[in-house]
């Protein structure tokens, strides 16, 4: 299944969404679809979502450099002016001018217009299940949107409508509270709408739209909602924790009972350096890897995104979750003959081991960019903790507990770790679990910048640093209409 669907995002982005990785060309195509050809039926609207799924694939990148900019890891690379832009994030000296930056504006961006495209032809064309399209869209929308609220807050809305050159100089940037209040619009119409069972693999549900709600409600502090919505995930029984933890991130694991959201990767070729969005695979994980490495189970790297010593010391004696979010590579040399690895910029000794490239993937073309490693966008775990989170902060400390030592016991193989702490000290638990749950996953950096602790970040500058800068070129072009983020002028 999950080939089966990202072969017919390839062929549709190709066809008719692609986003060219070139700015010009000096061809005129021989033909072109647009609205007055297209959204004629059913399988039209299918294509056109499916086009929308593809921008999920480019989420890498928030992924890998959410999780530098945090104190989980290091930048790491081959020197200190490997992709410099990773190099700024890590050390909190990053500048409007920063190209990565952008990928995560523009790429975000990108995946609004293509969904905006449907939205815009929503109405030509009445077939049945229709509304179940359109719910997908909208989550997809808000996904896009809740990625971008989360880097650079307040962000240009144009409703249903795809941005047109000339909107950047008129369209002002919403708040942070409109561009929240359109991620819930869409998500409460996704949840009345969705499908409750995933329909085939890397299809959306009406528990992905819960649980994307719960969270845009977490980062608002509407805690009584988060812990509404949150409870009727749980409620519904459709999902549960893996029992084994150290199976959730390998290949085999794809898309199990735990995975409430995940994107979908394959190891199609299609990428190169110039164009890193255009691969079907998952980039992230090429960068996470040992460089030069030779040895069993793992393939090689760049060595980017490295975790810290301090990070791999969080972990209590017996918790069974540190040797899978983590590699250590001295340690699996020394119990492996023959293995070695060359040392990159600022070497800890270990890697991110939940999405590390993995020997025997087909990997077609540059092995290190077309990795078949799907994410896991959202787990259950996550679920849990953010509903331990949410009880606990409107005082039910009996249902935070329940949730929390949840994942405990999964982490522990039993009962004797249950946590029995209240009130703020429990959150500060509950917190921390969440560091030791989801690390290398992507969400330290924004959960520490939520609850006011960025400051454990190193080199991070209290009213700064809690957003990125919007990019140079978008302050630019909008002349002036898009005010920079407070300390990046």
């Amino acid at each position: 299944m999950k080939r089966k669907f990202l072969i017919a995002i390839t062929a549709l982005t190709i066809i008719s969404f692609n986003t060219s990785c070139d700015d010009f060309v000096d061809t005129t195509p021989p033909y072109q679809l647009d609205s007055d050809n297209y959204f004629l039926n059913e399988d039209d609207y299918q294509n056109a979502l499916i086009g929308v799924y593809d921008i999920l694939q480019s989420t890498y990148v928030n992924v890998l450099l959410g999780e530098i900019a945090s104190d989980n890891t290091l930048c790491g690379g081959e020197s200190a002016t490997d992709v410099p832009g990773f190099q700024q994030v890590d050390q909190m000296s990053h500048t409007p001018v920063n190209a990565n930056l952008k990928n995560v504006w523009d790429w975000m961006f990108a995946g609004i217009a293509r969904a905006n495209y449907i939205m815009e032809n929503k109405d030509k064309t009445d077939f049945e299940g229709k509304e179940k399209i359109i719910a997908q869209t909208r989550f997809l929308r808000a996904y896009f949107h809740f990625e971008l609220v989360k880097w650079f807050g307040g962000i240009p809305l144009k409703g249903d409508q795809r941005f047109v050159v000339g909107d950047e100089t008129t369209i002002p940037r919403s708040t942070k509270e409109e561009v929240y209040a359109s991620i819930e619009e869409d998500l409460l119409y996704a949840i009345e709408n969705m499908e409750t069972g995933q329909q085939e693999a890397g299809r959306i549900t009406k528990g992905a739209a819960q649980a994307l709600l719960g969270k845009a409600y977490l980062y608002q502090g509407k805690y009584q909602q988060a812990a509404d919505i949150l409870e009727q995930l749980i409620q519904s029984n459709a999902y549960t924790l893996v029992s084994d933890y150290d199976t959730i991130f390998e290949n085999s694991g794809e898309n199990g009972t735990e995975s409430v959201f995940e994107v979908q990767y394959t190891d199609q070729e299609g990428a190169g350096f110039g164009c890193l969005q255009c691969s079907e695979g998952n980039v992230a994980v090429g960068f996470n890897g040992p460089r030069n490495f030779v040895g069993p189970l793992y393939d090689s790297g760049y060595s980017f995104n490295i975790p810290t010593a301090e990070s791999y010391g969080i972990y209590e004696p017996g918790d069974n979750r540190r040797d899978v979010a983590i590699l250590d590579i001295v340690a699996f040399a020394a119990a492996n003959t023959g293995t070695t690895y060359g040392e990159g910029y600022q070497h800890t000794g270990y890697f991110n081991k939940k999405y590390i490239p993995r020997q025997g993937d087909l990997n077609l073309g540059d092995s290190k960019l077309t990795n078949p490693n799907n994410y896991r966008a959202i787990r259950y775990a996550d679920v849990l903790l953010m509903a331990a989170e949410a009880f606990n902060e409107v005082g039910d400390d009996n249902k935070a507990r329940t949730y929390v030592n949840m994942v405990r016991a999964r982490a522990f193989g039993d009962s004797n770790h249950n946590l029995s702490a209240s009130g703020a000290a429990l959150g500060d638990l509950i917190f921390e679990e969440r560091r030791r749950e989801l690390m290398g996953e992507g969400h330290r950096f924004f959960d520490l910048v939520r609850t006011g602790r960025g400051n454990l970040i190193p080199n991070f500058t209290t009213g700064k640093n809690e957003l990125f800068p919007i990019p140079y070129e978008e302050i630019q072009f909008s002349n002036n209409n898009w005010q920079q983020n407070p300390g990046y002028n």
